[in-house]
């Protein structure tokens, strides 16, 4: 196993892609330090839901990734740092753009530093296809213009040029992944697969989405998950920005009228005004060009979409799953 043995730090572990990443690292063999946003129910996140024989696996971190102190201490004798840690919902930043400037831009400031300061072998930092706005030109390339189209992507393109300036300064041995829109079992309900589905299996007839003709390049969360261990351990991305994409898109109104046809078929969609963004900000299409990381890498997608999907959807039917997703509100 290639990375037998590795010390690697996780931060957003208790999130829907660091949970599933956690895992895919304690299969390679790695010792796995998992960087959990502390409060006060002492809840781990997802890593609440792993068996008991893969938790003792775990080191358990709790912490905020805004305080730098913190940070430096998570980072101590690691080898290798996956920061997945940030706010993500773009709703919500157009209300609190400060936290998002403090929890996305700060926190990987903090990142970088201890990074530097520990001499970290590899550093690979989370961005967003957010990140390009609606696409100028298809397929997204790595060298597609940033645009900020709205607070949450602005503060990613600030963390992204961060991490490029701290390559170029320090000689940082910094990655910038940028996963197009993942999806799969522990989304939380501010994504729109989780909207669609949970709503379908909470018996909803009416569903309730914003703008469907927006189109997304989806990857299933395991594929991005592997994603980012193969570019850990591929040297030749070092200083480099890097898709993780499949090179297919699809609207919003495509994937749900197919998402409707697998849980209910009687039930129908209602636009809801309050779920669409200000139409300066809303990204209408997304599909990324995938072409570096396969040829850096040998990666590919695994998890065709109608698989990845059946597969949500099943995790989902769990009472226990679904019963955590408040259906009845608009998550933002």
């Amino acid at each position: 196993m290639r990375l037998k043995g590795k010390k690697v730090l996780v931060t957003g572990a208790d999130g829907f892609i660091g949970s599933h990443l956690v895992e895919q690292l304690l299969d390679e063999g790695a010792s796995v330090r998992a960087f959990c946003y502390y409060n006060s129910f002492n809840s781990w996140g997802w890593i609440d839901t792993f068996e008991k024989e893969k938790l003792q696996k775990i080191e358990i971190f709790t912490g905020d990734i805004r305080d730098p102190n913190c940070v430096s201490v998570a980072m101590k004798d690691m080898d290798i740092v996956y920061h997945l840690a940030a706010l993500i919902a773009i709703p919500f930043s157009y209300y609190s753009p400060d936290a998002y400037v403090d929890t996305n831009v700060k926190g990987t400031l903090n990142i970088l530093q201890a990074a530097r300061n520990n001499e970290v072998e590899r550093v690979l930092i989370t961005s967003t296809s957010e990140v390009y706005g609606t696409a100028i030109e298809v397929p997204i390339s790595e060298k597609h213009p940033k645009q900020g189209q709205s607070p949450y992507s602005a503060t990613k393109i600030g963390a992204d040029y961060l991490s490029e300036s701290f390559f170029r300064s320090f000689n940082l041995p910094v990655t910038i992944v940028r996963p197009f829109n993942t999806y799969g079992p522990r989304q939380s309900a501010r994504a729109v697969i989780p909207t669609v589905i949970t709503q379908l299996l909470a018996g909803h007839e009416m569903i309730e989405l914003g703008d469907l003709s927006p189109t997304r390049d989806l990857v299933f969360v395991e594929d991005t998950a592997k994603g980012f261990i193969e570019i850990s351990l591929c040297n030749s991305l070092i200083g480099e920005e890097v898709n993780i994409a499949t090179g297919n898109e699809i609207s919003i109104g495509s994937l749900a009228e197919h998402l409707i046809s697998q849980i209910n078929p009687k039930a129908q969609i209602h636009n809801d005004d309050k779920r669409k963004r200000p139409a300066k900000s809303e990204v209408y299409r997304l599909l990324g060009d995938n072409s570096k990381l396969i040829q850096h890498t040998g990666w590919k997608p695994m998890t065709p979409i109608e698989t990845g999907l059946l597969k949500t959807i099943d995790w989902f039917r769990s009472s226990e799953n679904l019963s955590r997703y408040k259906t009845g509100i608009y998550n933002v």
